[in-house]
């Protein structure tokens, strides 16, 4: 899974990644990162002046779901290309905590993508913890969409509390992730229920579709899947430059 993070000169952004994800019945589920749910979103915000970094959990490259890229969107293709060693040769999230931490002023925003990728380990990452809790405790904005939200639950690690208590968001919806297997895309049922975890945590879950539903709630801002990518790229753009004026 990767994390994105914007700088505010204008501005930066981090993203994070992993690549097999096991099913209830232990089969292995080869995923990544959404492209377009990665590149859309970060598109508007290049546009919006908005320059990047990107950070995986271990410095290893990205993993896209390349299955589902847009080969016809030229300006996609092109961010893409433009990003591509930087995708290819991501920093490590340690060494952002150490070398990013004490400046927080220079970032805007951490960027989480989904993909069922953003579900594997991500949840358990204590470094991804750390980044998501000190972007709410700096007031840094926090930008996700479909399963991406799976990193949040990495910030009640060690008994702390959820920062997105309270909060409205849009996610990937548990009813759909179901039905999937019928379908022949997953190997087998999930693990667990993103959606419901979230609530069970205290978050509000406002969509019941996979479809192009957004939401900010204070910092942050959801997706409810890769239907939603346009609209979340708008959104985030037109509320980070809003805020950041």
């Amino acid at each position: 899974m990767q994390i994105t993070y914007a700088y505010k000169s204008i501005n930066k952004e981090w993203k994070v990644k992993n690549k097999d994800m096991k099913m209830k019945n232990d089969k292995m589920f080869s995923t990544g990162n959404h492209p377009i749910e990665a590149l859309l979103p970060m598109l508007h915000l290049q546009n919006a002046g908005f320059e990047f970094g990107i950070a995986t959990s271990t410095g290893k490259p990205v993993v896209f779901e390349m299955w589902a890229f847009p080969n016809e969107d030229e300006n996609v293709k092109a961010n893409y290309d433009e990003l591509k060693s930087s995708f290819e040769n991501p920093m490590n999230l340690t060494t952002f905590i150490d070398s990013s931490f004490d400046n927080a002023d220079d970032y805007a925003v951490v960027f989480v993508p989904g993909g069922h990728g953003a579900m594997i380990g991500i949840s358990e990452d204590r470094n991804v913890g750390k980044i998501l809790n000190w972007a709410h405790t700096n007031d840094l904005f926090t930008l996700s969409l479909c399963q991406g939200p799976g990193s949040f639950l990495a910030a009640t690690l060690d008994d702390q509390k959820f920062i997105y208590k309270g909060y409205k968001m849009a996610v990937f919806p548990d009813a759909i992730d179901k039905q999937t297997p019928m379908i022949g895309y997953l190997p087998g049922e999930m693990t667990h229920r993103l959606s419901e975890k979230l609530k069970t945590l205290g978050a509000t879950v406002i969509n019941t579709e996979s479809d192009a539903t957004v939401c900010v709630d204070r910092k942050l801002t959801t997706g409810a899947s890769p239907l939603a990518s346009n609209e979340l790229g708008k959104l985030a753009t037109t509320t980070l430059l809003k805020e950041l004026k």
